[in-house]
């Protein structure tokens, strides 16, 4: 858990699930979408490949028309091949252009298809690498309010439907807006007079869709906001299993992913239901019209008005129009949904980093001297604006020297920490390194300056040699090792069945807490910055193995300047000055012995935890 004076502690009362929802819920009225000009933030990846765009939208014509051509060529077989006395020359010549024109169609098929899922697939990686750049650039502040694990279902499931809406979609409404343009000009051509009936219909096919698609477009963003919240509600309930199980609870959690379930299928439902209702009215305007116009059609047979070659025709193509028509009914709800998942990345992608770097950032000195100030810093975390972490704080560390933050929780030492990292900024006074103001600097320049060891070690799903070098990536393996044995790190290390290579699993499950603490020291050591952070890195830990993570901790401390948020106090007797903290001020400052003297606060937190230590070693 986050040290309570953190960020963490800003959010009162974590929103559940059902509160999310609701929340969302509220809110859609308020912002429905009237167009699909989410889609634009699509179009635009698609058009940095124009070549590919090119050959799929070459293909998709040919194969458009050469489905149109069909038609054409049952026409011209039947009023001239089937006629009596027909040559067998001209029946053959027809049948093997028709042949030709269905093996043109399935060479372009086939291009059409491998084109444009190419494209589907290229475009869903640019949006996830532009979306998880952006979100890496964002500040912690803004996953305060947002819940990650909700943004890692948007990097899913709403990209998912955006590829389905390029690969498959956007293929099929063009193919089959080009069938149905081409085919009714084709059936002017065969009999104005018939198409002309076709042509009256379309008003009264469109307006339906307009209030349909409406409709469709408000549930489509529920149902993907529904889907959201069972990712994210099954990534915190995996995640706290162990928590779950210990307390019993898997029947309670079991119930709130039903309910989760049951309202994303109470949404998905709608949205089906308003799709099947559009499509059953769509199908019956269309092939209700077609089906007036072929009675009127064969009545012009009858009459011998009309060949029987351009009835059939007529008759196919009329299909291919109506299909097409039908196909675009149901191609705009997709389109409707890759809308709804377009503008929720589009969310993302829109929000401002509130920590950036100025425009012309002022160079931190060089060489680092290690010397960090706060002067007259007062800050308020945003999502808990009415409560100050920090009042007019003023404190300032030399370089290489040790200082240890004490105090009771909430009093605001973890959010000295995130101050100097310039994860925020603060209202009032100013955070400068080796003189410079933070606020003047590119904060990946500060962030240089810095290692940080915090209070449980972060580990990622990788190697151990890839955690070890992750604050410097181009460290060889001589520098790992040496890391590692200044961090006690170098026997169990050793001992790994793959050694470095070995994967450490998930947050690093596969080592018990010392060895993950002693990883994050020496992954610390190995990044060599001039100040360091440690979050009482062995409060958490065993006897032996906090012996040998502060054993660790004493040899990165040399020579650096640095700051300790310690909870247990003996761990920062030998600082070189200990500051005292209480609701975000300086209430004492001094040595161990000094402050133990005085009788103040840390008189009585120092004399509590010693006299349960010796309670407890009684």
């Amino acid at each position: 858990m986050q040290s309570p004076d953190g960020p963490a502690e800003s959010i009162e009362t974590p929103a559940s699930p059902e509160d999310t929802s609701a929340s969302r819920e509220d809110a859609a009225p308020r912002r429905p979408r009237r167009s699909l000009r989410p889609l634009a933030m699509v179009w635009r990846e698609l058009f940095k490949y124009p070549g590919r765009m090119a050959v799929a939208g070459t293909a998709l014509v040919v194969s458009a028309m050469s489905t149109l051509a069909i038609p054409y060529g049952f026409r011209r077989v039947i009023d001239q091949g089937f006629a009596q006395g027909a040559d067998h020359d001209v029946i053959r010549t027809w049948f093997l252009m028709l042949l030709g024109v269905v093996v043109v169609l399935a060479i372009a098929t086939s291009i059409r298809f491998y084109s444009v899922s190419w494209l589907g697939e290229r475009v869903v990686a640019d949006i996830r690498l532009r979306v998880q750049r952006h979100l890496l650039a964002l500040a912690p502040g803004f996953f305060e309010e947002n819940s990650p694990k909700e943004i890692a279902s948007r990097m899913t499931a709403d990209t998912a439907i955006i590829e389905q809406v390029v690969g498959t979609t956007v293929s099929v409404a063009l193919r089959n807006a080009i069938m149905a343009t081409g085919g009714v000009i084709f059936l002017f051509a065969l009999a104005p007079s018939l198409t002309a009936g076709l042509l009256v219909a379309i008003p009264v096919v469109i307006v339906p869709i307009t209030v349909f698609g409406r409709r469709l477009r408000v549930v489509a963003r529920k149902s993907q906001d529904r889907v959201a919240d069972i990712g994210a509600m099954t990534a915190e309930v995996l995640g706290a299993l162990r928590v779950v199980q210990a307390f019993n609870q898997q029947e309670r959690e079991g119930g709130r992913f039903s309910a989760a379930v049951e309202r994303t299928f109470d949404t998905g439902r709608k949205r089906i239901l308003i799709r099947a209702v559009m499509t059953a009215v769509m199908m019956f305007l269309i092939f209700g019209s077609i089906t007036i116009i072929m009675w009127r059609g064969a009545i012009g047979v009858a009459e011998g008005t009309i060949t029987g070659g351009t009835i059939a025709a007529f008759v196919v193509t009329a299909g291919i129009v109506a299909g097409a028509f039908g196909s675009l009914t149901e191609v705009y709800g997709d389109l409707v949904r890759g809308a709804g998942a377009a503008s929720r990345l589009a969310e993302l992608l829109s929000e401002e980093p509130e920590i950036a770097s100025p425009a012309r950032p002022q160079a931190l000195p060089v060489p680092p001297r290690g010397k960090i100030a706060f002067e007259k810093v007062t800050f308020r975390y945003p999502t808990r604006p009415d409560m100050a972490a920090l009042v007019d704080f003023s404190l300032t560390v030399e370089p290489g020297e040790t200082v240890a933050i004490v105090g009771p929780s909430g009093a605001g030492k973890s959010t000295l920490f995130q101050l100097a990292e310039r994860f925020y900024d603060p209202q009032g006074g100013v955070v400068k390194i080796d003189g410079v103001p933070l606020s003047s600097a590119d904060p990946s320049d500060v962030r240089a300056r810095i290692a940080l060891v915090p209070q449980e070690g972060v580990l990622f799903a990788a190697s151990a040699r890839e955690n070890l070098r992750y604050g410097r990536p181009d460290a060889d393996d001589a520098m790992i090792w040496e890391a590692a044995r200044a961090a006690n790190a170098e026997d169990f290390l050793g001992m790994l069945p793959d050694g470095l290579d070995t994967f450490l699993g998930e947050d690093g499950a596969r080592l018990s807490g010392g060895q993950r603490q002693r990883i994050a020291i020496a992954r610390a050591l190995l990044r060599d910055a001039p100040i360091l952070l440690l979050d009482e890195a062995t409060s958490a830990l065993d006897a032996e193995s906090e012996r040998l993570v502060q054993d660790a901790l004493d040899t990165l401390m040399q020579s650096r300047t640095t700051l300790v948020i310690a909870h247990r106090l003996s761990t920062v007797r030998e600082a070189d000055r200990i500051v005292v903290m209480d609701g975000g001020r300086i209430v004492e400052e001094g040595t161990h012995a000094a402050l133990t003297q005085a009788g103040g606060l840390y008189a009585r937190l120092a004399s509590l935890q010693f006299d349960e230590r010796a309670t407890a070693l009684g």
